[in-house]
């Protein structure tokens, strides 16, 4: 990038780099990107709530940091914005629903303790769809986000807001959720970088209740790898408020240079849309010119096993929490749906469901004995219509509401680290990405294996011209 680049548009590092000379304040960063968000958010709706005095005295703060040459961080004084069903304090968390249209919790999860104690700024938080578990991004307190990239279509669920406004240069870097693609997904149909980290990566703690077990985890979505790189070292390492992080991440874990690699472009038969085929099949084709061992196949487990476990626990921990905590009545007509579902799963049901998890677990690590990599499409679909929770038909055959989202939850079961990079882009319907995971624990290793090889061989921009101006 050049010096002419507008100051939104540069990413997380080239900001800091900026602070770190003296070139720019992260105050002005902030006001640069305050004054995007107040020209661009209205047509998009990425983010929903802020709190633009407290935002200006952290960067205030930072200001003085980098002056006296003591930054918190690497990335100290660089503005993010976090998924609105993750506790900030000071900022409301509705997770998407009127039943918590009213909570504002006063205490930080973790992750976002740690954000702030390496100086990093929030700028706001962002559009979810209720509770998190729909595949686009919608709600009845504040409707619908939609994607820079394909005007009146969906930037994907549930991380869709957090997407959105990466894409639209809120600030380079979003805090989101991944329970069953929800990090992913968007990212793809947004021409970004997402990365779902293994379960304890990232410690969890205080927040909503975790109605999908440690299915779902926290991640970041950016505009390069470079910035996941910088972001997941701030956010990873042991908690004592989340045992699971202990002893979770392997920080100097690497691939090897000729990684065994297993491809799949569907999954059990599933539809997928031609273009995301095409744009996979050839950066497949450039993989195999690297004499690497890749070997195209059927996707390696139990589709429907993994499918099954992952709707039960879903079903069954939102009948849990909106029966035992709401009013069912302040929810929507598709949460009820979803809540009259869980409420026939049994108690033996849900403890065979997280049996099943375990063996899905068990299963992943051996099949990483034999590969290092998997690799396949990140979506079925491009993206459509932002009201709509899901596509009805991929490539003129009926799907459900998990039809295009077929590539992603299985790496939630399994606990495993799973990576999107941007692959290709469409002229109508957003962008296409490659889905990569590898073995537990070794996130850092898959994005710096992503970043320094796999990137290369994308065969069209993978940070596309926006069409915003």
């Amino acid at each position: 990038m050049t010096d002419n680049t507008p100051i939104w548009d540069l990413t997380a590092l080239q900001l800091a780099a900026r602070f770190r000379t003296g070139q720019m304040r992260p105050s002005e960063a902030v006001a640069a990107i305050e004054k995007r968000i107040e020209a661009i958010n209205p047509a998009i709706n990425a983010i929903i709530a802020q709190d633009s005095e407290a935002l200006l005295q952290a960067a205030r703060g930072a200001d003085a940091r980098w002056q006296v040459g003591k930054p918190l961080s690497p990335l100290d004084g660089v503005p993010i914005t976090i998924k609105d069903n993750i506790h900030v304090a000071g900022l409301p968390a509705r997770w998407g629903s009127r039943a918590h249209e009213h909570d504002r919790p006063d205490t930080d999860e973790p992750a976002v303790r740690r954000l702030r104690d390496a100086g990093l700024l929030v700028l706001g938080k962002t559009n979810v769809p209720e509770f998190t578990l729909q595949g686009y991004t919608d709600n009845a307190l504040f409707g619908p986000t939609f994607n820079p990239l394909a005007p009146d279509r969906t930037p994907g669920g549930s991380t869709g807001g957090g997407a959105a406004a990466v894409a639209a240069g809120f600030g380079p870097i979003a805090i989101g959720t991944d329970g069953g693609g929800s990090i992913r997904r968007p990212a793809a149909h947004c021409g970004l970088w997402g990365f779902k980290p293994s379960i304890g990566t990232i410690a969890r703690a205080g927040g909503f209740p975790a109605i999908l077990n440690d299915f779902e985890v926290i991640g970041p979505v950016t505009r390069d790898a470079a910035d996941l790189a910088a972001i997941l070292a701030i956010m990873a390492g042991p908690d004592d408020a989340d045992p699971r992080s202990r002893g979770a991440y392997q920080p100097g874990d690497t691939m090897p240079t000729q990684p065994r690699i297993l491809t799949f472009d569907t999954v059990a038969g599933a539809p997928v849309d031609p273009r995301v085929v095409a744009a996979f099949s050839g950066f497949v084709r450039q993989l195999e010119t690297l004499a690497w061992p890749v070997q195209v196949s059927a996707e390696p487990f139990d589709a429907a096993g993994a499918n099954a476990v992952w709707h039960t626990v879903a079903q069954a921990g939102l009948a849990w929490h909106v029966s035992r905590h709401l009013i069912a009545r302040e929810t929507s007509e598709n949460t009820r749906k979803m809540v009259e579902a869980g409420m026939a799963v049994s108690g033996a049901d849900y403890i065979d469901a997280l049996a099943g998890a375990q063996q899905v677990r068990t299963l992943a690590r051996r099949l990483f004995e034999h590969v290092d990599l998997l690799i396949s499409p990140t979506i079925a679909a491009l993206a459509w219509d932002a009201r709509q929770p899901y596509p009805d038909t991929i490539d003129g055959q009926d799907v459900g509401p998990r039809g295009h989202a077929i590539f992603t939850a299985w790496a939630n079961v399994a606990g495993l680290p799973a990576l999107n990079v941007p692959l290709a882009m469409t002229e109508d319907g957003g962008g296409i990405g490659v889905q990569i995971i590898a073995a537990p624990g070794r996130d850092r290793a898959l994005i710096e294996f992503a970043a320094s090889t796999l990137s290369n061989l994308a065969h069209a921009p993978l940070i596309p011209s926006r069409i915003l101006p």
